[in-house]
Protein backbone atom coordinates (compact mmCIF):
# COMPACT_ATOMS: atom_id res chain seq x y z
CA UNK A 1 0.00 0.00 0.00
CA UNK A 2 1.39 3.41 -1.07
CA UNK A 3 1.70 6.00 1.79
CA UNK A 4 0.73 9.54 1.32
CA UNK A 5 2.37 11.88 2.48
CA UNK A 6 0.80 15.20 4.43
CA UNK A 7 3.13 18.13 4.91
CA UNK A 8 2.62 19.14 8.77
CA UNK A 9 5.64 21.56 9.22
CA UNK A 10 4.82 25.01 9.25
CA UNK A 11 6.60 27.55 7.13
CA UNK A 12 8.10 30.75 7.85
CA UNK A 13 6.38 33.03 9.38
CA UNK A 14 3.07 30.97 10.27
CA UNK A 15 1.39 31.38 13.23
CA UNK A 16 2.23 28.81 16.42
CA UNK A 17 0.45 25.08 15.95
CA UNK A 18 -1.81 25.98 18.36
CA UNK A 19 -3.37 28.27 15.81
CA UNK A 20 -5.10 28.79 12.96
CA UNK A 21 -7.06 25.80 10.90
CA UNK A 22 -5.87 22.54 11.14
CA UNK A 23 -4.86 20.45 8.05
CA UNK A 24 -7.13 18.34 5.93
CA UNK A 25 -5.82 14.86 6.28
CA UNK A 26 -7.18 13.09 2.61
CA UNK A 27 -6.54 9.62 3.34
CA UNK A 28 -5.94 8.96 7.10
CA UNK A 29 -5.19 4.90 6.17
CA UNK A 30 -2.38 5.67 3.69
CA UNK A 31 -0.41 7.86 5.91
CA UNK A 32 3.53 7.35 6.17
CA UNK A 33 4.34 6.69 9.96
CA UNK A 34 6.34 9.42 10.25
CA UNK A 35 3.56 11.94 9.01
CA UNK A 36 1.19 10.03 11.38
CA UNK A 37 3.76 11.17 14.24
CA UNK A 38 3.71 14.54 13.56
CA UNK A 39 0.26 14.79 12.52
CA UNK A 40 -0.71 13.19 15.82
CA UNK A 41 1.36 16.07 17.79
CA UNK A 42 0.06 18.50 15.65
CA UNK A 43 -3.21 17.39 16.48
CA UNK A 44 -2.80 16.61 20.44
CA UNK A 45 -1.79 20.52 21.08
CA UNK A 46 -4.15 21.18 19.63
CA UNK A 47 -7.33 19.12 21.38
CA UNK A 48 -5.65 20.61 24.31
CA UNK A 49 -6.80 24.41 23.44
CA UNK A 50 -9.71 24.09 21.48
CA UNK A 51 -12.97 23.99 23.10
CA UNK A 52 -15.07 19.93 24.07
CA UNK A 53 -18.25 19.93 21.45
CA UNK A 54 -17.08 22.53 18.81
CA UNK A 55 -16.92 21.02 15.42
CA UNK A 56 -13.37 21.82 15.63
CA UNK A 57 -12.53 19.65 18.60
CA UNK A 58 -14.56 17.16 16.86
CA UNK A 59 -12.60 16.86 13.99
CA UNK A 60 -9.42 16.89 15.71
CA UNK A 61 -10.11 14.33 17.98
CA UNK A 62 -11.78 12.53 15.29
CA UNK A 63 -8.91 12.35 13.29
CA UNK A 64 -6.64 11.60 15.91
CA UNK A 65 -8.32 8.24 16.07
CA UNK A 66 -8.41 7.50 12.65
CA UNK A 67 -4.77 7.91 12.22
CA UNK A 68 -3.59 5.91 15.02
CA UNK A 69 -5.87 3.08 14.20
CA UNK A 70 -2.71 0.95 12.90
CA UNK A 71 -1.43 1.06 16.68
CA UNK A 72 -4.82 -0.93 17.57
CA UNK A 73 -4.17 -3.10 14.43
CA UNK A 74 -0.26 -3.93 15.43
CA UNK A 75 -1.38 -4.63 19.39
CA UNK A 76 -4.48 -6.73 18.28
CA UNK A 77 -2.09 -8.64 15.72
CA UNK A 78 -0.63 -10.14 19.19
CA UNK A 79 -4.18 -12.23 19.02
CA UNK A 80 -4.17 -13.86 15.76
CA UNK A 81 -4.96 -17.14 17.37
CA UNK A 82 -8.16 -15.80 18.48
CA UNK A 83 -9.46 -14.80 14.81
CA UNK A 84 -12.97 -15.60 15.64
CA UNK A 85 -13.15 -12.74 17.43
CA UNK A 86 -10.68 -10.24 15.69
CA UNK A 87 -13.35 -7.77 15.38
CA UNK A 88 -14.53 -7.56 19.27
CA UNK A 89 -10.56 -7.34 20.14
CA UNK A 90 -10.45 -4.38 17.10
CA UNK A 91 -13.55 -2.64 18.35
CA UNK A 92 -12.02 -3.10 22.55
CA UNK A 93 -9.24 -2.17 21.40
CA UNK A 94 -10.35 1.62 19.34
CA UNK A 95 -11.97 2.49 22.97
CA UNK A 96 -8.19 2.10 24.58
CA UNK A 97 -7.09 4.26 21.77
CA UNK A 98 -9.90 6.96 22.68
CA UNK A 99 -8.85 6.80 26.26
CA UNK A 100 -5.58 7.48 25.62
CA UNK A 101 -6.20 10.32 23.38
CA UNK A 102 -8.39 12.01 26.18
CA UNK A 103 -6.36 11.32 28.97
CA UNK A 104 -2.89 12.22 26.98
CA UNK A 105 -0.57 15.35 28.26
CA UNK A 106 1.61 16.77 26.58
CA UNK A 107 3.68 18.55 29.63
CA UNK A 108 4.90 14.44 30.31
CA UNK A 109 7.30 14.72 27.13
CA UNK A 110 6.46 11.03 26.23
CA UNK A 111 5.63 10.17 22.81
CA UNK A 112 1.99 8.95 22.09
CA UNK A 113 3.17 5.77 20.92
CA UNK A 114 4.08 4.42 24.02
CA UNK A 115 1.56 6.11 26.13
CA UNK A 116 -1.84 4.35 23.83
CA UNK A 117 -0.10 0.76 23.12
CA UNK A 118 -0.90 -0.13 27.19
CA UNK A 119 -4.40 1.55 27.09
CA UNK A 120 -4.67 -0.50 24.06
CA UNK A 121 -3.41 -3.39 25.18
CA UNK A 122 -5.07 -3.42 29.07
CA UNK A 123 -8.64 -2.68 27.28
CA UNK A 124 -8.04 -6.13 25.22
CA UNK A 125 -6.75 -8.02 28.19
CA UNK A 126 -9.61 -6.82 29.98
CA UNK A 127 -11.98 -7.67 27.29
CA UNK A 128 -10.72 -11.32 27.29
CA UNK A 129 -10.62 -11.55 31.10
CA UNK A 130 -14.47 -10.34 31.24
CA UNK A 131 -15.61 -12.47 28.63
CA UNK A 132 -13.88 -15.57 28.26
CA UNK A 133 -15.25 -17.43 31.06
CA UNK A 134 -17.92 -19.84 30.31
CA UNK A 135 -19.71 -19.11 33.18
CA UNK A 136 -19.50 -15.97 35.63
CA UNK A 137 -16.69 -16.06 38.10
CA UNK A 138 -15.28 -14.02 40.74
CA UNK A 139 -12.37 -11.40 38.98
CA UNK A 140 -10.49 -12.13 42.37
CA UNK A 141 -10.76 -15.98 41.37
CA UNK A 142 -10.13 -15.20 36.99
CA UNK A 143 -6.54 -13.69 38.32
CA UNK A 144 -5.52 -16.05 41.02
CA UNK A 145 -6.09 -18.43 37.66
CA UNK A 146 -3.08 -17.02 35.86
CA UNK A 147 -1.29 -17.04 39.28
CA UNK A 148 -1.94 -21.00 39.70
CA UNK A 149 -0.77 -21.41 35.89
CA UNK A 150 2.49 -19.73 36.47
CA UNK A 151 3.19 -21.19 39.80
CA UNK A 152 2.21 -25.05 38.56
CA UNK A 153 4.93 -24.47 35.50
CA UNK A 154 7.58 -23.35 37.59
CA UNK A 155 6.65 -25.80 40.62
CA UNK A 156 6.26 -28.82 37.65
CA UNK A 157 9.72 -28.10 36.42
CA UNK A 158 11.28 -28.01 39.51
CA UNK A 159 9.97 -30.45 41.61
CA UNK A 160 9.10 -33.13 38.27
CA UNK A 161 5.72 -33.97 38.98
CA UNK A 162 2.74 -32.17 39.43
CA UNK A 163 2.79 -29.84 42.72
CA UNK A 164 0.31 -30.45 45.59
CA UNK A 165 -2.25 -28.49 46.93
CA UNK A 166 0.38 -27.53 49.85
CA UNK A 167 3.36 -26.43 47.51
CA UNK A 168 1.13 -24.52 45.64
CA UNK A 169 -0.31 -22.50 48.36
CA UNK A 170 3.28 -22.25 50.30
CA UNK A 171 4.85 -20.64 46.82
CA UNK A 172 1.49 -18.16 46.67
CA UNK A 173 1.42 -17.90 49.98
CA UNK A 174 -2.33 -18.50 50.17
CA UNK A 175 -4.35 -21.06 52.22
CA UNK A 176 -4.98 -24.82 51.16
CA UNK A 177 -8.97 -23.47 51.09
CA UNK A 178 -8.31 -21.02 48.46
CA UNK A 179 -6.10 -22.75 46.18
CA UNK A 180 -9.06 -25.61 46.11
CA UNK A 181 -11.56 -22.79 45.54
CA UNK A 182 -9.66 -21.39 42.33
CA UNK A 183 -9.34 -24.86 41.01
CA UNK A 184 -12.56 -25.19 40.84
CA UNK A 185 -13.10 -21.83 39.92
CA UNK A 186 -11.22 -22.83 37.08
CA UNK A 187 -13.54 -25.48 35.50
CA UNK A 188 -15.74 -22.54 34.70
CA UNK A 189 -13.52 -21.32 31.89
CA UNK A 190 -14.40 -23.30 29.50
CA UNK A 191 -17.63 -25.49 28.85
CA UNK A 192 -18.82 -27.81 26.36
CA UNK A 193 -22.07 -28.62 24.99
CA UNK A 194 -23.75 -31.57 26.31
CA UNK A 195 -24.39 -32.58 22.15
CA UNK A 196 -20.09 -32.91 22.11
CA UNK A 197 -19.23 -36.35 22.45
CA UNK A 198 -18.75 -37.84 25.54
CA UNK A 199 -16.18 -40.05 25.08
CA UNK A 200 -16.56 -44.13 26.13
CA UNK A 201 -15.44 -46.27 28.31
CA UNK A 202 -12.07 -46.74 26.65
CA UNK A 203 -11.21 -43.40 26.10
CA UNK A 204 -12.56 -42.68 22.57
CA UNK A 205 -14.85 -39.74 21.95
CA UNK A 206 -14.97 -40.00 17.63
CA UNK A 207 -17.69 -42.75 17.45
CA UNK A 208 -19.33 -41.96 21.46
CA UNK A 209 -22.67 -40.51 22.18
CA UNK A 210 -23.43 -37.24 23.47
CA UNK A 211 -22.86 -36.38 27.10
CA UNK A 212 -26.72 -35.35 26.98
CA UNK A 213 -27.50 -39.24 26.33
CA UNK A 214 -25.19 -40.49 29.00
CA UNK A 215 -25.54 -38.40 31.80
CA UNK A 216 -28.14 -39.52 34.30
CA UNK A 217 -31.03 -37.55 35.71
CA UNK A 218 -33.75 -37.85 37.89
CA UNK A 219 -37.06 -39.20 36.68
CA UNK A 220 -40.02 -36.81 37.71
CA UNK A 221 -42.40 -39.96 37.10
CA UNK A 222 -40.61 -41.67 39.73
CA UNK A 223 -42.29 -39.17 42.27
CA UNK A 224 -45.90 -39.81 40.59
CA UNK A 225 -45.39 -43.67 41.60
CA UNK A 226 -44.53 -42.59 44.91
CA UNK A 227 -47.43 -40.54 45.58
CA UNK A 228 -49.82 -42.93 43.83
CA UNK A 229 -48.75 -45.70 46.09
CA UNK A 230 -49.05 -43.57 48.94
CA UNK A 231 -52.20 -42.72 48.18
CA UNK A 232 -53.74 -45.74 47.32
CA UNK A 233 -55.20 -46.61 50.54
CA UNK A 234 -56.55 -43.22 50.96
CA UNK A 235 -58.34 -43.02 47.57
CA UNK A 236 -60.00 -46.82 48.96
CA UNK A 237 -61.57 -45.31 51.70
CA UNK A 238 -63.13 -42.50 49.64
CA UNK A 239 -66.75 -42.13 48.88
CA UNK A 240 -67.66 -43.23 45.26
CA UNK A 241 -68.13 -39.70 44.30
CA UNK A 242 -65.44 -38.23 45.08
CA UNK A 243 -63.41 -41.24 43.18
CA UNK A 244 -65.65 -40.36 40.29
CA UNK A 245 -64.95 -36.69 40.45
CA UNK A 246 -61.22 -37.27 40.93
CA UNK A 247 -61.28 -40.08 37.97
CA UNK A 248 -63.32 -37.19 35.60
CA UNK A 249 -60.65 -34.43 36.63
CA UNK A 250 -57.40 -35.78 36.41
CA UNK A 251 -58.14 -38.67 34.48
CA UNK A 252 -60.37 -37.67 31.83
CA UNK A 253 -59.02 -34.11 32.20
CA UNK A 254 -62.92 -32.50 32.00
CA UNK A 255 -63.07 -29.08 33.19
CA UNK A 256 -65.10 -28.38 36.38
CA UNK A 257 -67.94 -27.47 34.24
CA UNK A 258 -68.25 -30.68 32.18
CA UNK A 259 -68.28 -32.33 35.85
CA UNK A 260 -71.11 -30.67 37.11
CA UNK A 261 -73.27 -31.24 34.05
CA UNK A 262 -72.23 -35.29 34.40
CA UNK A 263 -73.19 -35.18 38.03
CA UNK A 264 -76.38 -33.05 37.50
CA UNK A 265 -74.95 -30.17 40.59
CA UNK A 266 -73.15 -26.63 40.33
CA UNK A 267 -69.62 -25.74 39.50
CA UNK A 268 -69.34 -24.07 42.26
CA UNK A 269 -70.58 -27.00 44.29
CA UNK A 270 -67.85 -29.32 42.05
CA UNK A 271 -65.31 -26.65 42.60
CA UNK A 272 -65.75 -27.22 46.52
CA UNK A 273 -65.84 -30.99 46.60
CA UNK A 274 -62.89 -31.05 44.77
CA UNK A 275 -60.74 -28.62 47.09
CA UNK A 276 -61.99 -30.68 49.99
CA UNK A 277 -60.58 -33.56 48.52
CA UNK A 278 -57.38 -32.65 47.91
CA UNK A 279 -56.95 -31.01 50.68
CA UNK A 280 -57.34 -34.00 52.52
CA UNK A 281 -54.79 -35.65 50.07
CA UNK A 282 -52.18 -33.26 50.50
CA UNK A 283 -52.53 -34.02 54.19
CA UNK A 284 -52.41 -37.56 53.73
CA UNK A 285 -48.97 -37.48 51.61
CA UNK A 286 -46.91 -34.92 54.35
CA UNK A 287 -48.18 -37.38 56.79
CA UNK A 288 -46.82 -40.26 55.09
CA UNK A 289 -43.13 -38.54 54.94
Amino acid sequence: MNSTTVTVSAKPGNRSTTEGPLPHVPDTGKIAPRDARELTKLFLSRLAVLEEGTREYQYARNTLIEINLSLVNFVAGRFRNRAEQMEDILQVGTIGLIKAIDRFDLSREVEFTSFAVPYISGEIKRFFRDTSWAVHVPRRLQELRVDMAKATDELSSRLGRLPTTKELADLLDLSQEEIVEAQMACNGYTASSLDAPGGDDNGASDTARPWAERLGSVDADLEKIENLHALKPFLSKLGERDRRILRMRFGEELTQAQIAAELGISQMHVSRLLSRVLTRMREHLLAQQ
